[in-house]
């Protein structure tokens, strides 16, 4: 009953914030992209910020670090060529995560029609995904090595979010398509999915997105739908934060918990927390406080999850169109992405409603 009360108070605030085009003094320009739609953000320690693109056009390069306001393809031109081979450059760059040694991990991540949250195209080609991490070292702008999740179900997996534990050299990976956390130790390259199916990390079937007073639906009138989606690490890589998109609860693990082969899955499933109602997320950041960041996109702002349970709204404007990934500077500025993709044709009877140009925001919050 208060699920169902927060969703209907969620859904009010939409259609009231986007008429009544509420706006924040506080909430800061940090790129601007056309129609070049920006979906990863993350900030290095020394305040340098990086936004990725997925391969869609226009499609200029895959991943970027801000100079000046402007977009640079990093690491170089080659990384970001349209079309090359999969060891060599960006396919589709999903998400992108600076841990606490500098260094920035790319998922580069295409999943099959079947396994993606935008539904299948039924083409041959897109039967199987195609999955990599990258990482790159920050203060020589190199490659380091690659990941290519070889043990991985490339037929049902769509590998979304990633973080980086440095002190047990694991990768977590939020898996919608196979609603579980895939492990991924970096010693080995050997991948693990955990907390599958689990009432944790699957979708709530009642919640169906609702945006200005237009429930999000496609052309055969299927509700937009994700399990687990947005993730979060502590900063000391103790908790791991997750939820689905399509629920308002936001659960936690330890992340010495996931690092335990011996844990059966019943086991395992019993160290998770409910940490209660929230809201619609796509997006979720920890900052050295220990607070955790939410997008919610139903009244376009971006929440709060204190360490004592507390749930902030940090800010509220109505440009902040399905704000989607953060990252959190040493300036004390939240950076963050608005994707958009409710305003995209397949939710809109082929319409395009996005409103341009895109952009990457930052508000001041520590």
């Amino acid at each position: 009953m208060v699920r169902n009360l927060i969703f209907i108070y969620l859904c009010t605030m939409s259609f009231h914030v986007f008429s009544q085009g509420i706006k924040d003094a506080r909430l800061e320009v940090v790129a601007s992209f056309g129609k070049s739609q920006p979906i990863g953000v993350s900030v290095s320690t020394d305040n340098r910020v990086f936004v990725s693109f997925p391969k869609k056009e226009p499609y200029a390069m895959g991943l970027s670090e801000i100079v000046d306001g402007e977009r640079k393809p990093y690491p170089d031109k080659v990384w970001n060529v349209k079309e090359g081979m999969p060891d060599s450059h960006f396919v589709n760059v999903q998400d992108i995560y600076i841990d606490t040694e500098n260094q920035l991990w790319v998922l580069d991540s295409k999943p099959s029609s079947g396994a993606s949250v935008f539904g299948k195209d039924g083409s041959a080609e897109s039967l199987q995904g195609q999955f990599k991490l990258v990482q790159i070292d920050l203060a020589s702008n190199k490659v380091v090595r690659q990941y290519s999740f070889d043990d991985l179900d490339k037929a049902k997996s769509g590998l979304n979010d990633v973080r980086v534990d440095t002190d047990k050299n694991l990768a977590y990976l939020s898996d919608p398509g196979q609603a579980g956390i895939v492990v991924l130790d970096l010693n080995t390259s050997t991948t693990r999915l955990v907390l599958a199916d689990s009432p944790f990390t699957k979708a709530d079937p009642n919640v169906v997105l609702s945006y200005a007073g237009q429930e999000m639906r496609d052309s055969k009138g299927n509700p937009f739908r994700s399990n687990v989606n947005g993730i979060a690490l502590t900063k000391d890589n103790k908790y791991f934060y997750f939820k689905p998109i399509n629920s308002t609860k936001l659960y936690r693990i330890e992340t010495v918990y996931l690092a335990d082969v011996s844990l059966t899955a019943e086991e395992l499933k019993s160290k998770v927390e409910d940490l209660g109602e929230t809201v619609i997320t796509h997006g979720l950041v920890a900052d050295v406080k220990g607070n955790i960041y939410l997008t919610s996109s139903l009244d376009y702002s971006i929440k709060r999850y204190t360490p004592d349970g507390k749930l902030e709204t940090v800010v509220q404007d109505s440009r902040l169109i399905w704000p989607d990934s953060l990252g959190v500077g040493s300036d004390g500025y939240l950076y963050f992405s608005c994707a958009q993709v409710n305003r995209l044709p397949q939710w809109n009877d082929g319409q395009d409603k996005a409103s341009y140009p895109y952009e990457v925001y930052r508000v001041k919050v520590l």
